[in-house]
């Protein structure tokens, strides 16, 4: 969250360049905080280029050609005999000299290639042996290389006068304190001894940053909507509820329907921006701020989404249940598939991913369904969330029946080993499978940060 050092790769890259000048002005800013700031930037303007402090250049072959202070390049370069045409951007040119593109002026007798051995005699560095015959050829040459640890700088400050330098010198000093009065007007408290933020202003954060990112999703999420009203309104007239059964094989359909929309749309949460959370909680984050806002912000999906698949099934399908017994039960359905989505999200890869939420739902509502068998599959049974979610339906459909109604289709309620008085008993079980599965994927992503 604030991080002492910055890379950065092309931050300016496909931008205007008013919007590259801010970008660089709150870098900046924030270099001025004590942020240590790298990055990678091609063909800048001469305007970001003055604004670093520092420079590397690298030839082909990842070899150091300059690195010193921005204002001192071009005069490193001049004295080899390198200037800078009138009316060409600098960087520019000097990446064109490194790639070949453009030949050094005819008063320079140096090649492009040889840039790299001419930084290492400058600074008096040790030349590899597969260059030491093109550094004696350079030692030879009439450019004074041989000063030991001296700079090259001697042909160019014989030149220019001690008062330019020293107005050089003052110019950019007076520059450099200009921006550290003017961030100093700008910023309401002293940020220099800056420490990383607690827990629940990184979930502040965590929840600015993810609402964006679902704004941006929109269309996506009217998708998942629009086919939350087509599977209620297909089911809903499909099925017929009757008396005996309670409306079992359209509630048994509908726990697949939306326990397979429900886990589909959790890959979304979690699958996608893995990489990003492995980076960023390499620089400290909270990983439990990241994961519970992520899933704060995914509460509003199990907020609507049952609302949108029963204003279409249930009025379809007409059963006895209420309304809102019906929304209660989805509600906790939905929490529990969203935690198990976000169990396979972070253990598996997307392909696998979109194979499990197909099939677990279906073998599990297959298992769940099964009256018969002995006390093993009874115990498996009572492992499957379907088997509470189906049992709720029922409960809230068989309360509403009174009097001989009632006692006549007790029978079938015993059949099934379920219990008037058990509807709470599964809304809970739901809602501790999905708290649970919710543990279990944040262990994941733990883990598997440490990896």
């Amino acid at each position: 969250m604030e991080p002492s050092l910055l890379f950065l790769d092309e931050p300016t890259s496909g931008q205007d360049s008013s919007s590259s000048q801010l970008l660089l002005r709150a870098l900046r800013r924030e270099a001025l905080e004590g942020v240590n700031i790298c990055m990678v930037v091609h063909q800048p303007s001469y305007t970001l280029f003055k604004m670093f402090d520092d420079l590397i250049l690298l030839a082909k072959v990842g070899l150091v050609v300059y690195h010193g202070p921005v204002k001192k390049v071009e005069d490193y370069f001049a004295g080899l005999g390198i200037d800078v045409p009138e009316r060409v951007n600098p960087p520019d040119y000097f990446i064109d000299i490194l790639e070949g593109l453009v030949k050094p002026s005819s008063s320079s007798n140096v090649n492009y290639k040889e840039l790299p051995v001419l930084w290492m005699l400058h600074n008096g560095y040790s030349v590899p042996p597969e260059m030491q015959q093109s550094a004696a050829v350079l030692a030879s040459s009439p450019v004074e290389l041989n000063t030991g640890n001296q700079a090259i700088f001697y042909h160019v400050t014989e030149e220019n006068s001690v008062a330019g330098e020293m107005w050089q010198d003052m110019k950019t000093n007076v520059e450099r304190q200009r921006d550290i009065i003017l961030h100093n007007f700008m910023r309401s408290k002293d940020l220099s001894n800056r420490r990383t933020p607690n827990v629940l202003l990184q979930y502040k954060y965590f929840i600015g940053r993810v609402s964006k990112q679902r704004l941006r999703e929109a269309k996506m999420q009217a998708i998942d909507c629009l086919i939350l009203l087509v599977a209620g309104a297909c089911l809903g007239s499909l099925t017929k509820v009757r008396d005996e059964s309670f409306g079992a094989p359209g509630y048994t359909h509908t726990i697949i329907a939306v326990s397979l929309l429900c886990k589909i749309a959790a890959l979304r949460t979690f699958a996608l921006d893995k990489l990003q959370y492995w980076r960023e909680s390499a620089s400290g984050i909270s990983s439990i701020a990241h994961f519970v806002a992520k899933d704060t912000i995914d509460h509003f999906n199990t907020v609507i989404k049952p609302a949108v698949y029963l204003s279409m099934f249930y009025f379809f399908c007409n059963p006895r249940s209420s309304f809102a017994d019906n929304y209660i039960l989805l509600l906790c359905l939905v929490y529990c598939v969203t935690g198990m989505g976000y169990t396979f999200a972070i253990f598996l890869a997307p392909g696998p991913f979109q194979l499990c939420s197909v099939l677990v739902p279906v073998v599990l509502t297959l298992i769940a369904s099964r009256t018969d068998g002995g006390k093993f599959l009874k115990i498996l049974v009572d492992l499957c969330y379907p088997k509470w979610a189906l049992e709720a339906f029922v409960i809230a459909n068989a309360e509403r029946y009174y009097g001989v109604l009632l006692v006549t289709h007790c029978g079938a309620l015993m059949n099934w080993g379920y219990s008037l008085h058990d509807w709470g008993l599964c809304l809970c079980v739901l809602l501790l499978i999905g708290l649970g599965s919710r543990i279990i994927a944040f262990i994941g992503m733990l883990s598997f940060q440490k990896k």
